[in-house]
């Protein structure tokens, strides 16, 4: 298996991402060199994911949020206290038994996770689903889903729509080019690959369903 490791950041202040990460870890009774063990990277490239002085890759993100049953919800910093448009959505859903639940996200409040592949994910859904990720995608030129010519994979369901840019997707041994309109579905439990291509960044949208195989629609 290709090693993953992490890239560099000066002095980003991702910490609280990876002390969400290490206290899942703790709590799962792993230890640093364990974790990094099942996961293929050095303990050190681990221990500054976890400090917040390095980024993952899109694959070692998801290795790591897999290994520990996370949600990627769990990883997104809270909105609380976030500077917005300084007014309520004055959207809510009644009578579900649950209170009050906010259903809008601001295009300006959206929780961001950047990762060191060249690729940023904005959470779209304002609190987060159980095993549904729903986010627009940013490839900046020369972004891929991982480093070198490694692949990822995991359980679930991907759907993606391109906005702007041109994407490659490889899943399996097929490549495919998607450019503004196209659209693309595929098993993520297939090794698969996505990238930029050309000198534009790619915008897209893309859910990830059933991704800890719990839910019977990543079987559609």
């Amino acid at each position: 298996m290709a090693r993953m490791e992490a890239a560099s950041l000066p002095d980003r202040p991702d910490g609280e991402i990876g002390k969400r990460l290490r206290a899942r870890r703790e709590e799962a009774g792993l230890s640093l060199r364990k974790l990094a063990s099942r996961l293929d990277i050095s303990p050190s490239a681990l221990s500054q994911i976890e400090t917040g002085r390095s980024r993952p890759s899109v694959r070692t993100l998801y290795a790591i949020v897999t290994e520990l049953g996370m949600s990627f919800d769990e990883l997104f910093p809270s909105t609380a206290g976030r500077s917005g448009r300084g007014r309520d959505s004055g959207i809510t859903l009644h009578g579900l038994g649950h209170g009050l639940k906010e259903i809008v996200t601001r295009a300006d409040e959206r929780n961001i996770i950047e990762m060191a592949s060249g690729v940023t994910w904005e959470r779209l859904n304002p609190t987060g689903d159980h095993d549904i990720d729903f986010l627009q995608a940013t490839y900046d030129v020369g972004g891929a889903s991982s480093a070198g010519d490694s692949y990822m994979r995991h359980s679930g369901r991907e759907y993606g729509l391109v906005l702007e840019g041109r994407l490659k997707v490889t899943v399996g041994f097929d490549e495919y080019e998607l450019e503004p309109g196209d659209s693309i579905c595929f098993d993520s439990q297939w090794p698969h690959r996505l990238e930029t291509l050309g000198d534009v960044p790619v915008k897209a949208i893309w859910f990830v369903i059933g991704r800890y195989g719990s839910d019977a629609r990543a079987d559609w």
